[in-house]
């Protein structure tokens, strides 16, 4: 039997303000393609279809579209929910969607319960996990702690007992689980799970299953040869910009676990990481790799570049984040007022415009600056009381207060 191991679609999500939806119909297209050429028997989702418990309708009609031509393939499917989806949408309708082959698994309930698909070997059974949220496990189940790994044996102890009804542990049996594994490494684009600070689960659980296809990291890892995250097939993060992304194939044979090779999904655009000065950046030719990658910028000039994301976007088109990591000191307090001279607001702002940037605001600027300030202000000869009547006020409140 083949199985192509996939996760984390997260349809409906956008990439810093970059629509996504058009890039993960051509991951689908990829995945139909798979299927075919590969000669895949079972394809496993292991959660987060969607981005949102909500999702938005082009994302629900993306879904539909890709589970229609699922089942019209070759392949059987079977799909779990992830933390991001909602378990009662996304399950709806499963006992009749059963029929075409298409198998969703959302419910605690039907843990333990497996999809039973067969090879010229046998069958081989997939037992589709929910995310189990620790809080909904330990009312359901009776757990007498509220941990994901309280959660996850429980659900891992009803499965061993339906393999040990069926013959024991030689029988071919595919866990489908969305967890955090320890020996995995997350990226910036994973919602946290943690309850009470701890968010993994030991990969033992596992033990004694023919594969163990995760879901939920964003990154593809091999925990142990049959314990694997496929990882997200797009990054959603510039965390993940030296990700492989893709899917695992698995060859199971009549005994288990044979094989596995993993697919590359095509990528819409790169990644990459920039950082130095914008003139660096602007003029070094070893970036011209860089100017149709997505772009995370770090300027480092010492005084901050005007219009700095239009100069560069003349080069980098398609720079989605730019930050300052400036050379000169830290922004400390400004200098203590002197008493004789009060100081107005439009000079705190410019102060302020001055320490931050390292040189002072320019003629333009300044009156931009003054307009605001005016503009701030409900008195426009706020700035003219003296310090001693400011005093005076003060006192006189202290009196009514106390």
């Amino acid at each position: 039997m083949r199985i192509l191991h996939t996760s984390d679609w997260h349809l409906g999500r956008s990439f810093h303000r970059e629509g996504m939806l058009g890039h993960q119909a051509a991951y689908v297209d990829h995945l139909l393609s798979v299927v075919e050429q590969a000669e895949v028997d079972v394809v496993c989702v292991s959660g987060d279809v969607y981005d949102r418990a909500l999702p938005q309708v082009d994302a629900v009609r993306l879904a539909s579209e890709a589970l229609a031509r699922l089942a019209a393939s070759r392949a059987k499917v079977v799909i779990t929910s992830g933390n991001h989806d909602s378990a009662q949408r996304l399950g709806f309708g499963s006992e009749l969607i059963d029929a075409a082959g298409i198998f969703i698994r959302t419910d605690l309930a039907g843990v333990g319960r497996p999809v039973m698909l067969p090879d010229e070997h046998g069958e081989v059974a997939f037992y589709g996990l929910p995310y189990l949220d620790p809080d909904a496990a330990r009312v359901s189940w009776g757990l007498e702690s509220r941990s994901h790994q309280a959660a996850l044996g429980e659900a891992m102890r009803r499965v061993r007992a339906d393999v040990d009804s069926r013959g024991g542990r030689g029988g071919r049996s595919v866990v489908m689980a969305h967890a955090f594994v320890t020996g995995a490494e997350p990226s910036d684009s994973e919602r946290d799970i943690s309850v009470g600070g701890v968010s993994m689960v030991p990969a033992s659980l596992f033990e004694d299953i023919s594969y163990a296809a995760l879901g939920h990291l964003h990154g593809r890892h091999t925990i142990t040869e049959t314990v694997r995250y496929s990882g997200s097939p797009l990054a959603y993060s510039f965390s993940e910009a030296n990700h492989l992304k893709g899917s695992w194939l698995i060859d199971l044979d009549e005994s288990g676990f044979v094989a596995s090779e993993f697919v590359e999904a095509p990528v819409p655009r790169p990644l990459a990481r920039l950082r130095g000065t914008l003139e660096e950046l602007l003029s070094d030719p070893r970036h011209e790799v860089h100017e149709q990658s997505w772009l995370q910028i770090t300027l480092t000039d010492r005084i901050r570049p005007a219009q700095a994301m239009e100069r560069l976007r003349r080069r980098f088109p398609h720079t989605l984040v730019l930050g300052f990591e400036s050379t000169a000191p830290v922004l400390g307090a400004l200098a203590q007022p002197d008493p004789a001279r009060p100081r107005r607001d439009i000079d705190l702002v410019t102060e302020f415009v001055a320490e931050l940037r390292g040189e002072p605001a320019a003629k333009a600027e300044l009156a931009l600056l003054q307009t605001a300030v005016d503009a701030c202000c409900e008195d426009p000869e706020v700035d003219s009381l003296d310090s001693a009547a400011g005093a005076a006020d003060e006192e006189e409140w202290l009196e009514v207060l106390f």
